[in-house]
């Protein structure tokens, strides 16, 4: 990889690493807090607050300053709120929630516009291999928390070497990133601009429900194994586990479909596999058949919100629409639990489970929205900018 892509992974392991390492400690969290459920679930909500609110402040951010400063700041404070995570007591928890989700959703913002303009420059499909580098931060952040929950090592000392690795790799790949500013926007005169909102509107559509599927499998795919399919806490964890690994792996190898056959019929190959996961899932009686179904599920929903991501910045040229296209993505994550979970009190898990596939065949029809791929502008656009 050169320099651009080089230094865009590593923003986007590190962004994925300081998440998983708060989430992987949560339970530590809770224990020293002696928090109930109810107030853990208000201060989550109010991280999930920061992070919306953020994504679009930041994409006019980027407009007006460049990803890089904004990826800086926003790593910045995230590695200190991700610190005061470690020692803060119960009052404050919301209101450190509330920043640490500020920061991360900047962040998230500014490497997904980074992303885009790192694809228009080099012609190329990069956006799915930087949310599988995400995705393998999110594992290495995890895996830490695991090692540090066994060895009994203390939040304070977890979260302050945390944020100490990770966020000067940030700060050192940012240094290469493409200044997006230089690039000029796609939409040329009235009747272009109306166009690139009305394929905008279609994208956010498609991004809603392929958000939903992903987020579904997160939320409830492990529950499901344990209380419909009966099976142990530990067989309910490695489900997710196996959605995760196959996220991952997908993201990975989805750069060879985009490059082959392009970026809507990748989607639309991706999401009618997810459909075949879910209802192999939720239908099949064979003990292994949820476990080859997530995989599936994994393998064929993990490229739709990046591709959302790529084309969104290909139909408007701004890091305003990357920045709403993000907020949609994450709003899913935060709307579609509860609709769930109402459903399911109402008729089951499973069946509830079964709209899903509706949703990934809504995305299978409008995915020719998201066009072929990323178009090259001038190289003058690389290097460190102004």
């Amino acid at each position: 990889m050169r320099r651009p892509e080089l230094g865009t992974a590593l923003v986007f392991a590190t962004s994925g690493a300081v998440q998983a390492s708060w989430m992987a400690r949560l339970p530590a969290v809770r224990d020293r807090l002696h928090i109930s459920l109810a107030d853990l679930g208000f201060a989550l909500l109010a991280m999930g607050a920061g992070t919306l609110i953020s994504m679009p402040v930041a994409g006019r951010l980027c407009r007006r300053f460049g990803s890089r400063p904004v990826t800086w700041v926003s790593t910045v404070l995230g590695g200190a709120a991700l610190i005061a995570l470690g020692s803060t007591g119960t009052r404050a928890l919301g209101l450190v929630l509330f920043g640490f989700g500020l920061a991360c959703g900047a962040w998230d913002t500014a490497m997904n516009v980074q992303g885009v303009a790192v694809e228009t420059v080099t012609r190329a499909h990069h956006m799915p291999r930087f949310h599988g580098w995400w995705s393998a931060g999110t594992l290495i952040g995890a895996g830490a928390g695991v090692l540090g929950a066994r060895a009994h090592i203390p939040l304070s000392v977890h979260f302050v070497v945390a944020a100490l690795i990770c966020v000067p790799l940030c700060a050192l790949g940012a240094v290469g990133f493409v200044d997006e500013r230089r690039l000029p926007t796609v939409p040329n005169g009235r009747a272009a601009r109306k166009a690139a909102g009305r394929r905008l509107l279609v994208i956010a559509a498609l991004t809603l429900c392929g958000a939903t599927v992903e987020g579904a499998a997160s939320d409830w795919l492990a529950i499901y194994l344990r209380d419909v399919r009966a099976v142990s806490h530990a067989h309910a964890a490695a489900g997710y586990t196996v959605f995760v690994l196959a996220m991952a792996v997908g993201r990975f190898a989805a750069t060879g479909a985009h490059n082959r056959i392009g970026r809507a019929a990748t989607v639309r190959l991706g999401a009618l596999l997810a459909m075949a996961g879910i209802l192999l899932s939720v239908l099949a009686p064979l003990p292994l058949a949820p476990y080859v179904g997530a995989v599936c599920w994994g393998l064929g929903i993990c490229v739709v919100f990046p591709a959302a991501l790529s084309a969104s910045g290909q139909a408007a040229g701004s890091s305003d629409a990357v920045a709403a296209i993000t907020t949609v993505g994450y709003s899913a994550g935060l709307v579609a639990p509860p609709l769930i979970g109402t459903l399911a009190q109402g008729v089951g898990l499973g069946p509830a489970l079964l709209g899903l596939p509706v949703l990934a065949a809504v995305v299978v029809v409008l995915a020719p929205a998201l066009g072929h791929g990323p178009a090259a502008q001038p190289a003058t656009a690389t290097g460190s900018g102004p």
